[in-house]
């Protein structure tokens, strides 16, 4: 039986010493890095909708479980056998459902009415840039590694790549847009 430590993404509140209330979402796949599944994109996006409603919430804290990484991104291996099965020239329904969801998510995060704070540490990659680029408040560490690899996969900069790749310092948007790295 799964319990709630086993749910691909926890879901809980810390309390301020000043009684102030925060949701707190983790996700919860360290094997995967925390690679975002259609399961996870759903389970945020109900959650976040509920804590914007909710007047006793005073902002979200978003991170990752595990030491190694926030978020690899989207689950590229689920896609890929998504794709396999469904045959050349056609798109999955499971790959159709998980991109207009995922960026659905990452609007609500860009226009989310309270403090969101993503805390970014190890490997913050693709999807889980997504995630990070809207928040109110984004946290890397030493060890934070941002990249959008899927570049090299074929894909394009997406989660709003082109739009927040363009507003970094000097070239660094264009270097990362080309290379992925």
């Amino acid at each position: 039986m799964k319990g709630v430590d086993d749910a691909p993404v926890r879901f809980g509140t810390l309390v301020t010493a000043s009684g102030h209330r925060f949701g707190h979402a983790t996700l919860n796949a360290p094997d995967s890095l925390n690679a975002l599944t259609l399961t996870m994109v759903d389970a945020l996006q109900a959650q976040l909708d509920q804590w914007a409603e909710d007047p006793s919430i005073a902002g979200v804290i978003l991170d990752g479980s595990g030491e190694k990484a926030f978020c690899a991104g989207g689950d590229v291996v689920g896609l890929y056998r998504a794709m396999r099965e469904a045959g050349a020239g056609r798109v999955p329904k499971d790959a159709a459902d998980f991109f207009e969801r995922e960026y659905r998510l990452d609007h609500a995060i860009h226009r989310y009415p309270k403090p969101l704070l993503v805390w970014g540490h190890g490997i913050v990659m693709g999807g889980g840039i997504g995630l990070m680029a809207g928040a109110s408040h984004r946290v890397v560490t030493p060890r934070s590694r941002l990249a959008m690899p899927e570049i090299t996969l074929g894909l394009y900069p997406d989660v709003g790549g082109s739009w927040f790749l363009s507003r970094l310092p000097g070239r660094v948007g264009l270097f990362l847009a080309l290379t992925g790295a």
